[in-house]
């Protein structure tokens, strides 16, 4: 068959995206003619699939590379179980995917919980669960995501209208770990287009448009539609028509030079978290996690970095600072006169005492 410039395109993007993992050719004679199939312990990589246009051209492009390495491929399915019909569709990917050859294929459904933060980031958050469950017990060498071009335009104006600073705009990086679980978006410079192209003309796949994205809405979407499926439709276009530029290529390729700087202030970060900072106990022990923070130590370094510290570190004790509440934490730090402490989400606050800040669960600071 012979390949189009977008199929090529993808081949090579995913083919890359593995060679950066270490994921090579596995012998040489996965470099000949003909089919070979892979070792029984060669390395596995999965593709989290949901049937739509992105995953179903991500899963078939990956088996492609997968064969001609010897690497192994197979694809899990998650059902939010959200909408009526939703094991059916999942049974309907599972099923594109054997077809394409990807072992195994396997169908998890996830308990979506809303906890105050959104159904989209509760399906989210159920969504990686089930990812990192499956990728342990397969022992797999990762996990490809499909999100392309489009989506990391949407992130980061997502991004820009929820959040605050740098890494609110440095999109989604190209890999990430989870629970120990190595993530990776081989098609970041791939559009949706593109992929649809690669479904609907080249390989002939069929594929599923989730209803909550909006794809086959004619005009702006309501206001009840997820934000994302508004940006899709109604925002993005309209910036595209006011500034007659290919918008989404524009945001897509200042994410990336954002995420090279992201990550060297990542790196100075953790340089000065380890002497200003100590994490103490665990997120699911009763007293929850205890972090510490030597204000004179990191009150000498610039603002910026302070500000960067003190999120990695609440982070680290899974709890969302806002912006204000980090600020009001530097204050404690650079500014202290005795005020008061600083409140933060799940029962934490922040208390200085001497030099010492302590973030922790207010039943815990009885013990300070």
């Amino acid at each position: 068959m012979a390949y189009s410039s977008r199929l090529r395109k993808a081949v090579g993007a995913v083919r890359a995206a593995l060679a950066d993992i270490g994921l090579e050719r596995q012998s040489p004679q996965f470099s000949q003619h003909g089919e070979h199939k892979p070792l029984p312990d060669a390395p596995l990589v999965l593709v989290a699939c949901s049937g739509g246009r992105d995953s179903m051209a991500l899963a078939a492009v990956a088996q492609i590379v997968c064969a001609s390495l010897g690497l192994r491929c197979g694809a899990v399915i998650v059902d939010h179980q959200l909408q009526d019909g939703s094991g059916a569709v999942a049974e309907r990917a599972a099923a594109g995917c054997r077809n394409l050859g990807l072992d195994p294929v396997l169908v998890r459904r996830a308990d979506v919980r809303d906890s105050g933060k959104g159904v989209e980031a509760a399906a989210r958050e159920a969504r990686y669960r089930e990812l990192c469950a499956v990728s342990c017990d397969a022992h797999a060498a990762c996990v490809l995501l499909a999100h392309t071009m489009d989506d990391q335009a949407e992130t980061v104006l997502l991004g820009l209208l929820r959040g605050y600073g740098l890494d609110m705009v440095a999109g989604m990086p190209a890999t990430t770990v989870r629970e120990q679980v190595l993530f990776v978006r081989p098609l970041l410079d791939l559009t949706r287009d593109e992929t649809t192209g690669i479904c609907e003309e080249d390989l002939h796949l069929a594929y599923w448009d989730d209803p909550t994205n909006g794809d086959s809405a004619e005009g702006p979407l309501p206001g009840n539609y997820p934000l994302r499926s508004r940006i899709r439709h109604d925002l993005l276009p309209a910036i595209e028509r006011f500034t007659g530029s290919d918008v989404i290529r524009h945001l897509a390729g200042n994410a990336r030079l954002i995420q090279a700087d992201k990550a060297y202030l990542d790196s100075q970060a953790e340089r000065i978290a380890a002497c200003s900072v100590t994490i103490i106990g665990e997120n699911d022990s009763d007293r929850g996690v205890i972090v510490a923070i030597d204000a004179r130590t990191l009150g000498r370094e610039p603002r910026a970095m302070r500000l960067r510290v003190v999120a990695h570190a609440l982070n680290q004790a899974s709890v969302e600072a806002s912006a204000i509440q980090i600020e009001a934490i530097d204050q404690l730090m650079v500014n202290w006169h005795g005020q008061s402490a600083v409140n933060l989400p799940r029962g934490y606050s922040a208390n200085r005492k001497k030099h010492v800040i302590r973030v922790c669960q207010d039943r815990a600071h009885a013990n300070r």
